[in-house]
């Protein structure tokens, strides 16, 4: 490779905040650009980028990466540069007044986008009153409690040396990387992994919210409670999302789309977190139509609860998941994430051969017995964001034929 990417991966993200605190990682990630004793916001940039590269970062659920990628003979650079945001960054008062703000404009920009804004919603209602159900931005009401001594404070407790993983990909050697980097360990300071809220349910039948908003169609994100990452599972519920929601060739889309026209928009997406995951089912449709295309979504559903879907179509949608598995780790920058993810993830790192191996031994049973576990109604939950003032059918009503 021409290029390699450096990446620094903290073990802390939305999930490990106290309520009061919420907002604390993705603004601490912001504050890591804002300068250090040695270099100035601009400075940090120019340098990255007067090289060619770039320099990014970004906040998830359960952790925080920062990153830099530029032709591998600056590699010494990158790694200077990304060490100093990590352990020398300022967090100057006026930066944090600064970035306050942008952080509200950002969160009012997405808010503003009814994609973004159901999806949002949407978690709040799949996870009540838990960290997975927060905005990763934060609250302005939150923000504005994160004052400097608790962010520090933040950064302090659950940013240590056990919980951080520096991970490079491209033209580099290991034992050179472990040289490099190892100059700067002194530096880092101690401390475990901190402890997450476990996530749990007492939910009984389908879950609705109803955001009414000017805005010329509906939004529906219908969202599942399913497994973790570590749950054997999740191999069958991916091959059972690419078949019946992630592609132009699933059921959803060919149902909803090629056969009826009646959305324009409509996939599904997994994710997983360390003790639970979701599948989520995302649709742009008319006021109208909704109806329609919740009673379609159900029959999908139970049509996959009952019988196994057919060899051939398991097949495609097996090999669909490991193309795009493989096009996926294309560029470094892609292999440093899935380095990176697989080390916060599971503590070691998962060759991409026995992946591969795994998906394609997944059969139409288990896609049967994954859908029969979790397409039901008490892990249901839908969001809208909708014209509508109200509802004129019962959701609970429209997936009771999976119960």
């Amino acid at each position: 490779m021409a290029s390699v990417c450096l990446g620094v991966w903290v073990g802390t993200g939305s999930r490990h905040e106290p309520a009061a605190l919420n907002g604390a990682a993705h603004f601490i990630e912001h504050l890591l650009f804002k300068g250090t004793a040695r270099r100035t916001a601009r400075r940090i940039s120019e340098e990255v980028e007067g090289l060619g590269g770039q320099l990014n970062a970004y906040t998830s659920e359960d952790h925080t990466c920062f990153y830099a990628r530029a032709r591998h003979d600056h590699r010494a650079t990158l790694l200077d540069v990304i060490m100093d945001m990590r352990l020398n960054s300022r967090f100057a008062p006026a930066d944090l007044v600064k970035e306050r703000a942008v952080i509200k404009e950002e969160r009012m920009m997405y808010r503003d986008q009814p994609p973004h804004l159901v999806q949002e919603l949407l978690n709040e209602t799949l996870w009540p009153g838990h960290p997975l159900g927060r905005a990763i931005e934060g609250t302005p009401r939150s923000l504005d409690r994160l004052t400097r001594p608790r962010l520090l404070g933040f950064l302090r407790n659950n940013y240590g040396a056990e919980n951080t993983c520096i991970v490079a990909a491209g033209n580099v050697r290991h034992a050179e990387l472990v040289q490099e980097v190892s100059r700067h360990m002194r530096r880092f300071p101690s401390g475990a992994a901190p402890v997450s809220e476990p996530a749990v349910s007492q939910q009984d039948k389908p879950r609705v919210r109803l955001h009414t908003m000017a805005a010329e169609q509906t939004q529906l994100a219908l969202g599942l409670r399913t497994t973790s990452r570590h749950d054997e599972r999740r191999f069958a519920l991916r091959v059972l999302n690419a078949l019946f929601g992630e592609c132009m060739s699933s059921r959803l889309f060919q149902c909803l789309r090629e056969d009826r026209g009646i959305a324009y928009d409509v996939h599904s997406a997994a994710s997983h977190f360390a003790d639970t995951g979701d599948m989520v089912v995302y649709a742009g449709v008319d006021d109208d139509k909704l109806p329609q295309v919740l009673k379609l979504i159900a029959r999908e559903m139970r049509r996959l609860t009952l019988r196994p879907p057919a060899l051939a179509e398991v097949r495609r949608a097996r090999d669909y998941v490991i193309g795009q598995f493989d096009l996926a780790l294309e560029g470094t920058e892609a292999h440093m994430s899935w380095m990176g993810e697989q080390l916060m993830g599971y503590g070691q790192l998962v060759s991409p051969g026995m992946v591969r191996e795994r998906f394609g031994a997944v059969t139409p049973g288990e896609v049967r017995r994954a859908a029969a576990d979790f397409f039901r109604p008490e892990r249901m939950s839908v969001a809208l964001v909708s014209p509508l003032r109200r509802l004129s059918f019962d959701v609970e009503q429209v997936f009771g034929c999976l119960a």
